[in-house]
């Protein structure tokens, strides 16, 4: 990815869905949670959950907590939450969707992030646009596609879900409910309007000029001490503890985008750090605020196309670079 958009330097991002993960979808590389670039939403929030906000040319970065709200408006006037955005219908991994998600494994109820597990929904609505991919995931026999048009209007309903994505437009996918309201007001010649926004934990709107969000956390450092907001982002207490290869990205005083990786998994050589460890070194170098990116077999650092740690999948394993789903890059003028 740095070499495509000839970056200078690039380290990993978000967290993604990934084969053999305990919540796999079936989709490896999805990114989980908030991911927002050219200040278009890709993927929805899971809410609450920690992120870095890079800001435009007069805009300062920063790390907040983040909601995502979206919605759907048909030409006969009616009106639906929008569940999610380039993703499975009724698999939310990592949980801290929208309209009624349960955790799989209990049935519980939850609205909140929940790291490594996935929540399911029978009855939702999925916007599916090209950054997808070239076809909308393919779905049960009740499951209903709306095939929209570049100028918001329907062409046609696909019965069952899966199949190309029209040149220019999207597809919404629903299934239960999503897919009974898609019959009902998403018909051929219909117009459906979706719209999207980003919240910050203030309640303010995240403007055009933040173009870039992408969602990870937990929180390590805020205002200059260590803050970590491991339990609001779904994360165990053992979390807290455990070393890890990690990725992480700090902001200086002075508005300095701090990008750091910690290799680890190689006994007797580099064992990783915790995130007490990681935030305390953040501290050292001048961050006033920090959060965790993706790490363990993710975390790779690339300079000048060169891979400068050494990424390992396993503990005492070979060095692998890992294919990711996001990057942060730095790009000179």
């Amino acid at each position: 990815m740095a070499h495509e958009v000839g970056a200078w330097a690039a380290v990993n991002a978000s967290y993604f869905d990934i084969r053999g993960g305990p919540a796999f979808s079936g989709y490896e590389g999805d990114p989980l949670g908030v991911y927002a670039t050219g200040g278009s939403l890709l993927s929805e929030a899971a809410q609450g959950r920690t992120a870095l906000i890079l800001g435009g040319t007069r805009a300062r970065h920063r790390i907040d907590e983040i909601t995502t709200s979206s919605s759907l408006v048909a030409s006969d006037g009616a009106h639906r939450e929008l569940d999610g955005i380039n993703r499975v219908p009724g698999r939310i991994v990592g949980c801290g969707g929208v309209g009624g998600d349960r955790l799989s494994r209990t049935g519980e109820l939850v609205s909140f992030p929940v790291h490594n597990q996935l929540c399911v929904d029978p009855d939702e609505i999925v916007d599916i646009g090209a950054a997808w991919g070239v076809s909308s995931p393919e779905g049960g026999k009740d499951s209903q596609d709306a095939l929209i048009d570049r100028t918001g209007r329907v062409s046609a309903l696909r019965v069952p879900a899966g199949g190309r994505i029209p040149p220019g437009g999207r597809v919404l996918s629903g299934i239960g409910k999503g897919a009974a309201w898609l019959a009902r007001h998403a018909r051929p010649g219909a117009t459906v309007t979706v719209t999207s926004a980003m919240y910050d934990s203030r309640g303010a709107r995240l403007s055009g000029a933040q173009s870039s969000v992408v969602g990870a956390g937990p929180s390590l450092v805020r205002d200059g001490r260590i803050r970590i907001n491991a339990e609001a982002n779904g994360f165990s207490r053992t979390a807290l503890t455990r070393r890890e290869p990690r990725t992480v990205a700090g902001i200086t005083a002075d508005g300095t985008l701090l990008l750091v990786t910690f290799d680890g998994r190689r006994p007797g050589i580099s064992v990783g750090v915790s995130l007490q460890e990681a935030a305390d070194i953040l501290i050292s170098m001048g961050a006033t605020d920090a959060l965790n990116l993706d790490g363990g077999g993710s975390t790779t650092m690339v300079v000048e196309d060169k891979v400068w740690n050494r990424p390992t999948q396993s503990p005492g394993g070979p060095r692998t670079e890992r294919a990711v789903a996001t990057a942060l890059a730095v790009i000179t003028e």
